[in-house]
């Protein structure tokens, strides 16, 4: 069992450290921003959600940060678990203020989902039927363009259920416990197509699709998710980029799918701070989160980021 550090067992500089006064994890090298990485990196896979905008509207410096990181001639791709295709979140930037060449390939784990429902050579896909179950709201339907499924209102109608989160961004996980138990009671595999677990909206936190596959699994669900953490979407990344692992580095607000990610993949990690873990290290958007707080945090998650960013700011 993990437990928290207690403040008499911090050392001089406020970082965490053991009996014999060691560091217990080391900290990610906070960078003034995005433009002290780009001497070092020449490729970025970036998130999209907490690092480049909070789901209403983009971060302040987003646009500019993309604009300098192009004239570097450095290499971008967005890599999203959102549970909608890449042209949706194309529109999504556009909306935003940011323009379409101002960034490279866009990949989702929706994209991955769809894909995997076309194909049907991973086994749990080829298993799952043709009338499908949407938990989820109307506009992630992308995800089932020209996909040969039939999707249906009745659990007791599905073959499958494909959960893309929840319809009102004010429900909790409870808020479907009786689609779960019935999904469960019926043993429909559930395809997850957002492994994300919570977001932060307009500063608050909702949840997403990865929280009730998680519940699904607790009653006895089977599952499949596509998206980060998993590796094989980073070398896939690689792949369409062309781009060598020394020279990448994932660029992410989440612990445990970005930063967990990376590690997965043999890439470096710059945790950005002012995203989904404000709170938790005393930070915010533009702030850098505490070290001590942030060591801790890392040292729970048992990651070790390259390095921190308080913001996508360049």
């Amino acid at each position: 069992m993990i437990t928290k550090l207690r403040p008499h067992r911090l050392g001089a500089d406020g970082l965490p450290v053991d009996e014999w006064g060691m560091p217990h994890v080391s900290v990610p090298r906070l960078l003034p921003g995005v433009r002290a990485a780009a001497f070092q990196y020449d490729t970025f896979i970036l998130d999209l959600w907490g690092v480049i905008h909070d789901g209403a509207q983009a971060f302040p410096h987003s646009r500019e940060t993309l604009r300098r990181l192009k004239d570097a001639g450095c290499k971008t791709m967005l890599l999203s678990n959102a549970p909608r295709r890449a042209h949706v979140l194309i529109a999504q930037m556009d909306g935003f203020g940011i323009e379409r060449d101002l960034y490279g390939e866009v990949m989702s784990s929706g994209e991955a989902v769809r894909q995997a429902m076309l194909d049907r050579t991973d086994p749990f896909f080829a298993a799952l039927g043709s009338v499908c179950y949407h938990l989820g709201p109307e506009r992630d339907r992308s995800i089932f363009e020209d996909v040969p499924v039939t999707i249906t209102d009745r659990l007791d109608e599905a073959e499958f259920i494909v959960n893309t989160g929840p319809v009102d961004f004010a429900d909790d996980v409870g808020t479907y416990e009786s689609v779960l138990a019935a999904g469960v009671a019926r043993d429909l595999p559930m395809v997850c197509a957002n492994p994300d677990r919570v977001v932060i909206r307009l500063g608050q936190r909702i949840i997403c699709a990865g929280a009730l596959a998680d519940r699904y699994a607790e009653l006895g669900g089977r599952v499949a998710m596509r998206g980060k953490p998993d590796a094989a979407v980073y070398e896939l990344c690689l792949k369409v980029l062309g781009s060598h692992p020394y020279r990448t580095a994932v660029v992410g607000d989440a612990l445990e799918t970005d930063m967990r990610g990376a590690a997965n993949a043999g890439l470096s990690g710059i945790w950005v701070t002012g995203g989904i873990h404000a709170k938790e290290v005393d930070g915010a958007y533009g702030k850098p989160g505490d070290p001590a707080m942030m060591a801790e945090l890392c040292r729970r998650h048992d990651l070790a980021p390259t390095a921190a960013l308080s913001g996508f700011i360049w």
